[in-house]
């Protein structure tokens, strides 16, 4: 049986509460990460999260300028955490209850990981480490793609990114010349 710890993605990206969102966005293309967990406030309560939804909903359809909001006027606090020792048919039911995809995971007011519901799906049984080549692939690919909102966008883009690395592995065993 696999737990969140076992699957979470570590070291998780930090950011002040009081960056800018310009701030923000640069971290995230810079570390490839589509959240970010704002840093515990002091006397605040627990740690919040910032995620690219976040951004595109609250700055950039309202046509506010990243340079000049913080973090901390459109970050989720408190974000829900996720336990270190759930399984991941409990960590799916606290996503699917929620309706969030990713949470950080907290031990004793530590930061340990983030786990997210691609971790679960990519990662989630046994061997999965030790796929083959395409799986390896269409794995790498996807940790990089883009989150989209609409669910059969979502679908139409990994079964893309899965299409792509087929063709790209085929071209690869032809031999030249």
């Amino acid at each position: 049986m696999l737990f969140v710890k076992d699957i979470m993605t570590k070291p998780v990206i930090v950011i002040r509460s009081s960056a800018t969102v310009e701030n923000a966005i640069w971290l995230m293309r810079t570390k490839r990460v589509r959240s970010l967990i704002v840093e515990e406030f002091y006397d605040q309560g627990p740690y919040g999260i910032l995620t690219e939804r976040d951004i595109v909903y609250n700055v950039i359809a309202k046509s506010r300028s990243p340079h000049f909001v913080r973090v901390d006027q459109i970050m989720r606090r408190p974000c829900i955490c996720m336990p270190l020792e759930a399984t991941l048919q409990e960590a799916a039911k606290i996503f699917s209850e929620t309706g969030i995809h990713r949470a950080p995971v907290i031990e004793n007011g530590q930061l340990l990981g983030i786990v997210s519901m691609t971790d679960i799906l990519m990662k989630g049984h046994p061997g999965a480490s030790s796929r083959d080549e395409l799986s390896q692939r269409v794995n790498a690919a996807l940790q990089h793609a883009r989150i989209i909102d609409d669910e059969d966008a979502q679908i139409e883009q990994d079964c893309d990114i899965a299409w792509q690395m087929i063709e790209e592995m085929r071209r690869e065993s032809v031999p030249q010349g």
